[in-house]
């Protein structure tokens, strides 16, 4: 009987109901196996708490609750929002922003990713509204641009031409709108801005608005 409640409440913190509800499901045999086997409902169970899922983030959502509109987590299981701890967005990218996207429940990495001292590199794809004049890359090594309304400049980050009025922008920040901005300070304006690498990790072939977990070594990597 401990053991039923103990199982009750882990599977409660992973969201597949309350308490009582999955004490009921465990009488009816719904829940079966044990350790990495364990299922409901002849599924396996969600990861444990140190979850980190990685999605191929469409245009028109937004990462934040607090926003309008449609949010990203619609595009997960319901029971993912109400896990123990909270699944949270990794940073957060702009309803018409694409590409890669992380969350994870693990306060402590999710603080070490977001942090103005985390120094891991993040690729952007973007689409200009104008040709580029050939200035924006050395202006974005300097180590000297200061955005509208700040007191501090960019680190350096790293651009590559990729086309006439395309560029791939790696950077280590992760200020507001940061990408859209520094080009604005170059004197142009992103038209499509699209995430294609954070850290080692990247979408491979994984299609727009789908998701999965990461591996171990994936998160391992993440530091």
């Amino acid at each position: 009987m401990k053991a039923d409640r103990q199982l009750a409440k882990y599977l409660a913190n992973l969201g597949y109901g309350s308490r009582k509800e999955i004490e009921a499901a465990i009488r009816k045999g719904r829940v079966t196996g044990e350790g990495d086997a364990l299922r409901f409902d002849g599924a396996p169970v969600d990861p444990p708490p140190g979850m980190v899922i990685l999605m191929n983030k469409p245009a028109g959502l937004t990462c934040s609750r607090q926003d309008q509109g449609r949010l990203v987590y619609e595009l997960l299981p319901p029971r993912y929002l109400k896990r123990t701890p909270a699944l949270s967005t990794v940073g957060r990218l702009d309803a018409d922003t694409t590409g890669l996207l992380l969350f994870t429940d693990d306060g402590k990495l999710l603080h070490r990713l977001i942090s103005p001292k985390s120094d891991m590199p993040k690729t952007y794809d973007a689409t200009l509204a104008r040709p580029l004049e050939g200035h924006e890359a050395d202006l974005f090594a300097s180590g000297e641009l200061m955005l509208r309304g700040e007191d501090k400049p960019l680190l350096p980050a790293t651009l590559e031409i990729t086309g006439e009025r395309t560029a791939r922008l790696t950077l280590t920040e992760g200020r507001y709108h940061q990408v859209r901005r520094m080009f604005a300070a170059a004197g142009n304006h992103v038209e499509a801005l699209h995430r294609a690498n954070f850290g080692l990790l990247t979408l491979g072939d994984l299609p727009v608005g789908d998701w999965r977990h990461l591996t171990a070594e994936e998160i391992a990597a993440l530091g």
